[in-house]
């Protein structure tokens, strides 16, 4: 079947919505982050008020992420990633307006929520998209939230820098936000619910009892039992990214501590290990796209857990401070496509509950991304932080191991 110049200009433009939505993500959570110290000095909180101010978000995202589910399956995931997309601007400025610890919490939580809601609801619509381009670009979407996190959090340091408020920086970006969420909304690819009559209809079909799906009654029950049915294989993709993300986390707060406490390091260098995996993380999900069409989901997940778990364990094994900085470069590199593939394979395990799957999966890996410094730290309390560093690497390695789980079941293409 070929595909016709307005069906190209369509989708062309639909994937550009949903870049826009990831940067705009990105942008939101970079400018977030680099005004943290700001905020954490008006409301003259210490470091474990100011971590249990920070549990909001992570409370918000998961409530954000399971609720969504359902409704981008009822509804389709466009009429859910753009009310999202439009708040997320919105939601920005509530934590700098906070006057106190409580409020803060309240407005992290509301932030929280809408960009979990939003993360859910875009990846669904991503993974539409890429099943009407009938080839990966999943990993291209990732891509751009690295360089929006990178973007938002320059944003938020230049302000800083001149002496502008959380308030007013959060505003700013904030009206930029919704700009971008509005010209996204002219341009969204409008997907059918996944649980309306047409694929309940051919579900039906496959199993014998396309009758009953006819009549709206039918459609509903079918969709009541999908919903009490676990989808299969969904919950270990989720413990897959669990493992990733876990990862990310670490890297993100150990890595330097690692090589400057560790390895000896200077204070100017200790940054580079999370440079490092940072600037290769994007640059593997920017070839992730191709490296998927070209070897398939399954070795491709394979060849990166490996690139990523050897590449961690030969450079703690060394233990010198380039060493180290290659070591997170292959770690970065190796997470980079795993992710996008895992979530790829959790929306298509079944079409009809693609977002349910989708927020099972993101809620674990979440958790994980959450719990990863706090595992790392404890780890570290026991055996050191070298050994403790170990255990990221071991879990991309199984993640190799069990990269078939990624293959989704059903009929042999013809």
């Amino acid at each position: 079947m070929t595909t016709t110049a307005p069906d190209r200009a369509r989708l062309q433009r639909a994937r550009l919505a949903v870049h826009g939505l990831f940067l705009l993500s990105g942008i939101a959570i970079g400018a977030w982050t680099a005004r943290i110290p700001a905020i954490k000095e008006r409301l003259a909180l210490g470091d474990g008020e100011l971590s249990f101010g920070l549990l909001g978000i992570a409370a918000g995202a998961i409530a954000g992420m399971q609720l969504v589910g359902r409704l981008i399956d009822r509804h389709g995931s466009h009429r859910v990633m753009i009310p999202a997309a439009l708040a997320q601007g919105t939601v920005l400025v509530l934590p700098a307006l906070a006057p106190n610890l409580p409020l803060l919490t309240a407005a992290l939580f509301c932030f929280g929520f809408v960009h979990g809601a939003l993360d859910v609801s875009m990846n669904a619509n991503a993974v539409e998209v890429e099943r009407e381009y009938g080839r990966p670009i999943l990993s291209a979407f990732h891509a751009v939230f690295s360089i929006g996190g990178f973007a938002g959090a320059a944003l938020g340091g230049l302000f800083a820098q001149v002496g502008v408020t959380p308030v007013v920086t959060f505003i700013a970006v904030g009206a930029v936000l919704t700009v971008m969420a509005a010209l996204s909304a002219r341009w969204a690819l409008p997907a059918t619910p996944a649980t309306s009559a047409a694929p309940a209809a051919a579900s039906a079909a496959a199993s014998g009892t396309g009758s009953d799906i006819r009549s709206g009654a039918g459609s509903t029950a079918t969709g009541r039992r999908l919903r009490r049915v676990p989808i299969p294989g969904v919950l270990f993709l989720g413990v897959l990214a669990f493992c990733c993300l876990v990862g990310e986390g670490a890297a993100a707060d150990w890595g330097s501590v690692y090589l400057r406490e560790d390895l000896g390091g200077s204070p100017g260098l200790a940054a580079a290990p999370y440079a490092a995996f940072s600037v290769m993380m994007t640059a593997g999900r920017l070839v992730g796209d191709r490296l998927a069409g070209r070897f398939g989901s399954v070795p491709l997940v394979r060849g990166c857990g490996l690139l990523a778990g050897a590449g961690l364990l030969v450079a703690l094994l060394i233990g010198h401070p380039l060493a180290a900085i290659a070591g997170f470069g292959c770690f970065g590199a190796g997470l980079s496509c795993i992710v996008p593939q895992v979530f790829s394979a959790a929306a298509n395990r079944d079409p009809r509950r693609s977002g349910e799957g989708l927020a099972r999966v993101a809620s674990l890996g979440y958790v994980g991304f959450l719990s990863g410094p706090v595992l790392i730290g404890g780890a570290a309390e026991l055996l050191g932080l070298p050994r403790a560093l170990a255990i990221p690497a071991v879990l991309a390695l199984f993640v190799a191991l069990a990269a078939t789980a990624l293959r989704t079941p059903g009929p042999p293409s013809t």
